[in-house]
């Protein structure tokens, strides 16, 4: 049997613990599976006087995680810690110019600096695996970078937070407010103290801008994602959602064109017959269009430490099992001096419509007037519906409008002539319809 493999963990919070510990009791069971021991040898940690659940008595401690990194008598570095730059990026840059393997479960790092990361692995032979960075439990890079050989991709799409997922789910099946369900994840652990990054979209923006790099061999571009969080989502959405036969859920959307690549994230309603709408709770799911495969849909645990902990040793397992001189594939599967650049694609036609929620005066020529702007810029509805006055809010009134597929632009423009016009009471909401298989 070869040698152990000896892993440094830096990062012994929720996940790290959870990986240490899942390492050791399930030792044997590894060992038969990889064809040789996994052995944490080293940790890097603020709190040595933490009980985490599991023996580290053994175990050498490390202040700095960049000296773990650059230990010797280590063959795998895991980052554990978070964060974009800083230490993250110090520890994983160092134990790659090192000759070590690196695992971590970090989307930030990997959205803003993957590309030089992996040109580093790739150098100097060393795997860079990354599974727990994208949709937690679900083996989605695996599938991509190694499942999907000779089928291109068209369009990669899903769920990817589950704290907004789990929030919208709460919403239609309670009748809560978000303020109300947000507060209950965060009582939960399901959301941050300060949760904006993942209701505003950011992290699932990260993940995303990973799948679009795998996806269409692109370098990373974080940047150029259209982004809209579910803060504004409200039970008038909700309720009119069902209504129409719909369901709202946060997506992260990535597809070719002929101009180029589109990434966007926002609230977007879908049949209620969908698969993807039949996904509740903290539960991600990733969608990926091929021409050969068809559509393929993978969905599971997207987030906690159990999740996030199981993809970490599976990366950590397919390094043991991997031996001297195997020649390892391309980090984003293609070598990473050979990613495309990134071209920002116009926001194109959309197939599915829109939902408009518009709060008006309850006056003569207001429907005349939100149907005129309608038609100044070709945008075709499919439905309207005008609700009666709330004796409780006042005399105002709520129409709601369903268009046919029209672009991006000519909705926006339409909305800001309403908005002008003066006959809105409140904030207009805006929402795509998607249909996807």
């Amino acid at each position: 049997m070869s040698e152990a493999l000896r892993v440094g963990i830096a990062g012994l919070g929720t996940v790290g613990a959870s990986v240490a510990r899942v390492l050791a009791e399930k030792a044997d069971e590894l060992t038969r599976q990889c064809g040789r021991a996994i052995t944490v040898t080293a940790v890097s940690a603020r709190d040595r006087t933490r009980d985490r659940g599991v023996d580290l008595s053994g175990v050498q401690w490390f202040d700095d995680p960049v000296a773990l990194a650059r230990e010797t008598d280590i063959d795998v570095f895991v980052e554990l810690m978070g964060g974009e730059d800083g230490p993250a990026k110090a520890s994983v840059q160092a134990a790659l110019e090192r000759g070590k393997h690196v695992v971590t479960a970090n989307k930030a790092l990997l959205s803003r600096s993957g590309v030089s990361l992996a040109a580093i692995a790739e150098k100097n032979g060393v795997l860079l695996n990354y599974e727990a960075a994208v949709a937690g439990g679900i083996p989605v890079i695996k599938t991509m970078r190694e499942s999907l050989a000779g089928n291109s991709v068209s369009r990669v799409f899903g769920i990817l937070n589950g704290t907004c997922n789990y929030i919208l789910t709460r919403m239609e099946a309670e009748g809560i407010s978000f303020e109300e369900c947000l507060a209950d994840a965060q009582r939960l652990g399901y959301a941050e103290a300060d949760p904006t990054f993942d209701i505003e979209g950011n992290d699932t923006a990260h993940k995303l801008s990973i799948l679009t790099s795998l996806a269409f061999g692109t370098k990373i571009s974080p940047d150029d994602i259209y982004l809209e969080g579910i803060s504004n989502i409200t039970q008038a959405d909700i309720k009119a959602a069902a209504e129409l036969g719909y369901r709202i859920k946060l997506l992260g959307v990535a597809q070719r064109s002929e101009s180029g690549i589109e990434q966007r994230v926002h609230p977007t309603m879908v049949p209620t017959s969908s698969v993807i709408a039949q996904v509740h709770g903290v539960t991600n799911a990733v969608a990926i269009e091929t021409d050969i495969l068809g559509e393929l849909l993978l969905s599971g645990p997207g987030a906690g430490g159990n999740a996030t902990a199981s993809a970490v040793i599976g990366d950590i397992a397919d390094i043991a099992k991997s031996r001297p001189g195997f020649q390892h594939g391309p980090v984003f599967g293609r070598p990473a001096k050979e990613l495309a650049p990134y071209k920002k694609a116009a926001m194109r036609k959309h197939e599915g419509g829109y939902f408009i929620r518009l709060t008006v005066h309850d006056r003569t020529g207001v429907f005349a007037a939100i149907a005129k702007r309608m038609a100044e810029n070709d945008i075709s509805l499919e439905s309207i519906v005008q609700r009666a006055a709330d004796p409780q809010i006042g005399d105002h009134k709520t129409v709601i409008l369903v268009t046919h597929s029209t672009s991006e632009a000519s909705i926006r423009k339409a909305v800001e002539a309403i908005t002008k016009d003066g006959h809105l009471v409140d904030k207009p909401q805006v929402i795509r319809i998607e249909r996807p298989a």
